[in-house]
């Protein structure tokens, strides 16, 4: 399986960046988020590994990931190392454009492995029903924030 999700949001690429790589506060910030525990992280804080939970309607997930956050490329990317998705890739890239959008896409790639049903569990199960849905209200709740917040950067004083 490879999917990918996109949006491009009218924001700081620097603040997306960051909306993207703190998973610690996705619970917060992350209506579909359930849980993140940090179990590990390198001393820089460039290399994290997390328990994830998160919801997919009412079906609750969860996965064990090692994240790296590259923000000079700027890049994230996620293996996951544990459940049902175990040796998922992932990857964050941001694109910076001329007129000041930013475009963010998540890659992820997998295969389950199994003969015969590989397909329907990497494509339609993994795929389409589970990780297009959260990670594209991933990126929609990443938007509203930073477009949120870059609409109150450039509000005239005084206006409410």
């Amino acid at each position: 399986m490879h999917l990918t999700n996109a949006i491009t949001i009218d924001g700081d690429l620097q603040r997306i960046y960051q909306l993207g790589a703190e998973i610690e506060r996705w619970p917060e910030i992350l209506p579909h988020y359930r849980r993140v525990q940090i179990v590990r992280a390198s001393a820089d804080g460039r290399r994290v590994e997390a328990k994830m939970a998160a919801r997919r309607g009412r079906i609750p997930v969860s996965w064990v990931c090692r994240q790296e956050r590259l923000p000079d490329e700027p890049r994230i990317t996620f293996r996951h190392i544990g459940g049902f998705t175990k040796g998922m890739d992932v990857a964050w890239t941001f694109e910076q454009h001329p007129d000041g959008l930013v475009t963010v896409r998540i890659d992820h790639e997998f295969r389950k492995g199994w003969p015969l049903i590989d397909d329907f569990v990497s494509e339609r199960v993994v795929g389409e029903f589970f990780v297009s849905a959260i990670a594209g209200r991933t990126l929609a709740t990443v938007k509203q924030i930073a477009e949120r917040e870059r609409a109150a950067q450039v509000e005239p004083k005084g206006q409410a």
